[in-house]
């Protein structure tokens, strides 16, 4: 056979998921040359290969490693403490293609990220870049930043100054009176976007850009409420949870329907405002008023706002980020959305993975297709003949589907003939096929179709010896484990053999 055959079978081999220990840690061969890094990051592994990978001299292997989205992460923890800063930052930095299901990692390991002297031996990253990884990987999740007030680590503690308001009281007045003098300080210097006339000092330093997010958030004097009106830069007011109730009665008969829509459903609002507001000439600012009744809580109004919202939210093609559900708005709430008669609420019900069953069943099969495509992708329950069908209808959504453990590998048959071949390798591929269709002309559904179980080591044979399935048939799980290693013998030993000089 062709030495241009070498290639597919070893990337056919690194995911071929019958392939056992040996012959994956064979692969990480120097010989192999990108396959080790390949079978390191991109597929789930055995505890043996783990180990080889977290003791492999070779950084590139490491590195690889501490991006793969399949391996428990507590088995990552001896990355946190590479001699490579390079392996470290990747740790930091999370797997990749970033899933949009976030996985945290476990506190040890963040707490050793979080405070480390340095950024490994080689010198190629700063502790503070690790951090800033880490910071924007979404790997953090928001138990953990609620805990930091409390821990141990006093650069932890500073870290919690940081998220001031979402402090309590209680943890607040602590770290102010913190035995440590570094915390005491960072605790004084943040404590300013609860005082007024702190705020209002502090303007005149920040830039412009962030002005915006000082209006939204921050405690503010009259004076600066005022300016806001005077200037037009009222909608930061209408989400900020400390602007005052006198300005709210203005904001609620603000001349811009968007600005009254965003006031409607705040949680503050007195009862006399909000029935003026349901019967508002906008039906937007209607709607907002009416989906939220009294008494309302700050946690279920962003739970709205993420869902149907002016400042936020997103429509039925949204691919943000699903990170660990807050502790509030409560099961409750969620349950009592998914039986209400909007459909926006039942949307917000669809997208909390908490709800119960019985409750997904129902809304798996509502008349709303942006509730159903919510749920087939937030919630573990989802069935799969819905994840089928947002995954054929909804190509956005595709790369996450394909992640969840509930997802489909059968029943796929019926669309072998469906336009779009990313549909048909999935068809291709379902073990219950009479017969796969290697000869399509599309080069995945062929790579998927020579990978089918179904078929017999004997029937693998001349796909192997196929440019056009040779990568497919090497990833088949029905190819036999002596197989597997003749191949690689084959593909191993011509690249470890020297070219011959005249």
């Amino acid at each position: 056979m062709s030495e241009s055959l070498y290639e597919p079978w070893l990337r056919g081999l690194a995911v071929n998921p019958a392939a056992p220990s040996d012959v994956l840690i064979r692969l990480m061969d120097q010989a192999a040359g990108e396959i080790g890094p390949l079978i390191c990051e991109g597929r789930d592994l055995p505890d043996a290969v783990i180990d080889a990978a977290l003791r492999h001299p070779d950084r590139v292997i490491r590195r690889a490693l501490a991006r793969n989205r399949y391996v428990d992460p507590a088995r990552l923890a001896p990355l946190a403490t590479d001699p490579a800063g390079i392996v470290r930052g990747w740790l930091a930095s999370g797997p990749r293609p970033r899933p949009r299901r976030v996985r945290p990692l476990p506190d040890d390991i963040l707490i050793t990220l979080l405070t480390a002297q340095d950024g490994g031996e080689d010198g190629r990253l700063s502790a503070n870049d690790i951090i800033g990884e880490l910071d924007s990987s979404g790997q953090i999740p928001p138990s953990f930043h609620r805990s930091m007030a409390d821990r141990e680590h006093p650069r932890l503690r500073i870290r919690a100054t940081w998220s001031w308001q979402s402090l309590t009281p209680a943890q607040r007045e602590a770290l102010l009176d913190d035995p440590d003098p570094a915390v005491r300080e960072a605790a004084q210097d943040r404590s300013w976007v609860l005082d007024p006339e702190r705020v209002e000092a502090r303007l005149s330093s920040i830039g412009s850009r962030n002005k915006g997010s000082v209006f939204g958030a921050c405690a503010l004097s009259p004076a600066l409420v005022e300016q806001c009106f005077a200037d037009g830069t009222v909608r930061p007011l209408a989400w900020n949870r400390h602007t005052p109730a006198d300005a709210l009665a203005r904001l609620a008969r603000h001349p811009e329907a968007r600005v009254r829509a965003l006031v409607a459903a705040r949680p503050d609002l007195g009862p006399d405002l909000v029935a003026e507001l349901r019967e508002d000439p906008d039906e937007a600012v209607r709607r907002r008023a009416r989906l939220h009744p009294l008494p309302r809580t700050w946690a279920e109004y962003w739970a709205i706002e993420m869902v149907i919202g002016q400042i936020i939210g997103h429509g039925p093609d949204c691919a943000c980020p699903i990170t660990e559900p807050a502790p509030e708005p409560s099961p409750d709430w969620f349950a009592a959305c998914a039986v209400s008669e909007e459909p926006e609420l039942r949307r917000v019900a669809a997208s909390s993975p908490l709800l119960p069953a019985d409750l997904v069943e129902t809304l798996a099969q509502d008349e709303d297709e942006e509730v159903r495509i919510r749920l087939a992708c937030h919630h573990p329950l989802a069935p799969p003949r819905l994840l089928l069908d947002v995954f054929v209808t909804w190509p956005c959504h595709r790369p996450h589907l394909l992640t969840l453990p509930a997802f489909p590998r059968t029943g796929w048959t019926h669309l072998i003939g469906h336009p779009d071949p990313e549909v048909r390798a999935l068809a291709a591929a379902d073990p219950t096929l009479p017969e796969p269709l290697v000869d399509d002309p599309d080069e995945s559904v062929r790579r998927a179709a020579a990978a089918n179980p179904s078929l017999t080591p004997q029937a693998l044979e001349p796909l192997l010896a196929d440019p056009r399935t040779a990568e497919g048939a090497a990833a088949n799980p029905s190819l036999p484990v002596p197989r597997m290693n003749a191949l690689l013998d084959r593909c191993l030993n011509v690249a470890a053999t020297p070219p011959t000089t005249a």
